[in-house]
This record gives C-alpha cells, structure tokens and sequence, in this order.
C-alpha cells in the first residue's frame, strides 16, 4: 500500500518536463465582446496593452499570473475561465469572429484537437529550448506548460474516523464501504476526468474499461463540470476520494484541508498542459500574446507555480520547484498517448454519457 502526502511530482516526468506556462497577467474583467473583424495572421501590434484570454486554470491561481504579468509588462490580461473541454467548444465556436487571443491551461489533448480542427495559430516559444523534445508540439503550434499527474486525493479526517486505508488501485475504487464517496469531473466538460478516462481505457481495454466504469459508477456521488471541483468537495467533506490531477488537491492543503493523496499502482495518466494562439485573434494584441508565451515558458514565469503553491511541475528544466516537490519516477505513470486520446475523444465522451453518467446506480 502506497500512500503520497503532501508531495507532488517534482522537477520531471524523470527525463521529461514540458514546457514552461508561466502565466501571470492582470485583469480580472471578462474578455471584451466585440464585432470587429479579426484577421487571421496580423503582423504588427497596434499599441494595445491588453490581452484577451479563455483560461482552464483555476481562477484563484490564474489570478496570480496575470498580475505578476502585468507588473512586468504593463499588459493588462482580460479572462474568462472555463473548463478545459468548454474552452475548446467555445473556440470552435467563434472561429469565424474570435473573441479572445490566447488559449491558456488544458491538457495537450484539448490542443491536438484544435490544430486538427484549424483553430490555432502556430508559435512556438525560443524558452522552449529547455523543454524535453518527449513533450514539444511536433506540429509547431501550442506550447508546453507543466506537467500533472492523475491521483486518488482522499479525506484525512473521513478516512481516519472510519478506519480505513487510503485506495490504492483502480480496483480499491469498487470497494463497498466507498459507496457514494466518490466523485470526479464530466470527461465531456473536463480535461481531468478525460484524462482519467483515456487512463482506464489505455489500462484496461476499450470493451472492458465500460464493464469498470458501471462497477465505479455505483461508488459515485456526482460528475461535477470542473475538474477543480472534484477536490474542493473532497476539501470541505461533500466526498471522500476525488479522482484529479495531484496538483488541483495539493494546491488546497495550504490552506488546512486535510488532503492526502494515494497513487494507483496499477498505473495512472498525466497531462502536459500547453497554451497556444487562437488563430484570428485580436490584431493588436498578438505581439502581446507572444510575450505571454515567452514569459510563461522562461524560468521566471514558470516559477510562479512554486511561488504560489500551485504545486505544477514546470517544463523547462531551469525554473525553480516547490518545497515538497517529487520526481514523477516514483509515481507509476503510464505511458500516456495523448495524440490517441484527442482523436478518440468525441467517441468516449459520447459513450461515457451514454453508458455511465446518465445510468442510474445500481
């Protein structure tokens, strides 16, 4: 039995970190509605100093980099935050009339995706010459960030009262006594919870893994939107497990919610998350967004994530990492096909509904 703390994988997936998204920027307003038209590759900024992004990044964090940002640049950072999975949709969307400039946070599947759909505009950040090339973009278009983990983030104080062992596998997840303890995230609305799905499904089968997910199903509390949401309810006691990336838990426990995390030994998924250009963004904001490419990707951006217990590890290899912080090889990760997973993910988020989420509990 195998039970992680307050630990978090550390500088690298062992070999491999990603690149670094070291976001911080300023303003808290919504991304401007506007009906001018946008051109698909502008050249020049026009003197703008604002910027215009769709975030997946929790807001409470996100907000730390964009003021960090702004202080740096004097460009003030103009958001709207989503989930992973309603950042693409809403992109896609507005292909034809864009409403923001930069795509920011989000596993890589969400921006394989998005190059295979036309909604990205390629660049690629000089930092990233100290990524890992295991977790460059090989078509050249989004940029690495961090790197996160898939992990069973468990209730201290629930699981102490009852007398019970942190689970330790997939198929601790079945036990009884976790009956209406579990919860996790939409794969259709979450980058988690598709992560975790793409996990099972590389793990056990594309047949199989649905005979799995009714046996866990019957062990679920509820499929929030967010993939954040799963641990904060774990937090305040609504659940005791929440199926998230290490990182998403970690970032609670500094605040004093008893969180405990366990890895599967069998086996678990990560993410590398990335950030691109939305292709037909605003003009004038372009170069902006390029600086915030840059900056999220140096070691001064991507130190931000120690900075402000965020508990990300960062991609390029230079920056700084938090106190606690552990090297991926002692977690049992799999050997995670991201490109596999964005091109079959309309297919299982569909079943995924179909057979399990709209099913009731046996």
């Amino acid at each position: 039995m195998k039970k992680s703390t307050k630990r978090l994988f550390a500088a690298v997936l062992a070999a491999a970190s990603l690149l670094a998204l070291t976001a911080c920027g300023g303003g808290k307003t919504e991304a401007p509605k506007t009906d001018d038209p946008k051109t698909e590759q502008p050249a020049e900024t026009s003197g703008s100093k604002e910027l215009s992004v769709y975030t997946a990044f929790p807001e409470s964090e996100v907000i730390y980099y964009f003021n960090k940002f702004e202080q740096e640049t004097g460009i003030k950072v103009n958001y709207v935050r989503l989930s992973a999975g309603e950042m693409l949709t809403r992109v896609e969307a507005e292909k034809d009339n864009p409403q923001a400039t930069l795509m920011f946070g989000g596993s890589t599947d969400n921006y394989i995706a998005a190059v295979d759909k036309g909604l990205l505009e390629a660049y690629q950040s000089p930092n990233l010459d100290k990524t890992p090339d295991t977790y460059l973009d090989p078509t050249g278009t989004w940029n690495p960030i961090y790197v996160g983990c898939i992990a069973f983030a468990c209730n201290a104080d629930w699981f102490a009262e009852k007398g019970l062992e942190y689970p330790t596998s997939w198929e601790d997840l079945l036990k009884p006594e976790f009956k209406g303890e579990i919860i996790m995230a939409h794969p259709a609305t979450s980058g988690t919870a598709y992560t975790v799905l793409a996990t099972l499904v590389q793990l056990k089968g594309g047949d199989q893994v649905w005979d799995y997910l009714e046996k866990l199903n019957t062990n679920m509390s509820q499929y929030t939107k967010s993939g954040s949401a799963a641990p904060n309810a774990v937090a305040i006691g609504e659940a005791a497990i929440a199926l998230t990336f290490s990182h998403d838990a970690l970032q609670l426990t500094p605040e004093g919610y008893h969180i405990e995390l366990s890895f599967p030994t069998d086996g678990t998924g990560y993410e590398v998350g990335a950030m691109a250009l939305i292709k037909g963004g605003k003009a004038d904001e372009q170069e902006n967004a390029k600086k915030f490419i840059d900056w999220m990707t140096s070691e001064a951006g991507q130190g931000c994530y120690a900075e402000n217990d965020s508990f990300r590890v960062p991609t390029n290899t230079a920056a700084p990492v938090a106190d606690g912080l552990v090297t991926l090889d002692e977690v049992p990760v799999i050997d995670y096909d991201a490109v596999w997973a964005a091109s079959v993910k309309s297919e299982y988020c569909e079943q995924f509904e179909n057979k399990i989420a709209t099913k009731p509990e046996g």
